[in-house]
């Protein structure tokens, strides 16, 4: 299982090396648009490799994805730690019970009745 691990990260990396070798191509990424450039007071413009902004968009996505899955799930981890919290109250009040119970037995009686 692990070689088919590595595998499959070789794989994905000489994909990646094969997508950024294609796409050397030097892109001007401008801040804003031509036509709004004039009302702003400066407009940025960078030159970069074309698989800079690919990986970078790809990146994007993924953050964005993440951080919107775990906003979405947030409704779910409240409630799986409010059953873990009922559930370690209930665990605490059957021993208490069971206590309770062998109060005035045996301590043998009592061990074999708690293992059961």
């Amino acid at each position: 299982m692990r070689y088919i691990r590595y595998a499959s990260i070789a794989v994905f990396a000489l994909a990646l090396v094969l997508i950024a070798l294609a796409n050397r191509g030097v892109v001007t990424l401008r801040v804003l648009p031509d036509e709004l450039a004039g009302f702003a007071a400066l407009n940025p413009t960078y030159d970069v490799p074309l698989f800079v902004v690919i990986f970078g968009g790809i990146l994007a996505g993924l953050i964005v994805g993440f951080i919107w899955e775990w906003i979405r799930e947030a409704g779910e981890r409240a409630a799986a730690a409010r059953q873990a919290r009922e559930l370690a109250s209930l665990r605490a009040e059957v021993k208490r019970l069971k206590g309770e119970k062998h109060k005035d037995k045996d301590e043998v009686l009592a061990l074999l009745d708690q293992a059961s």
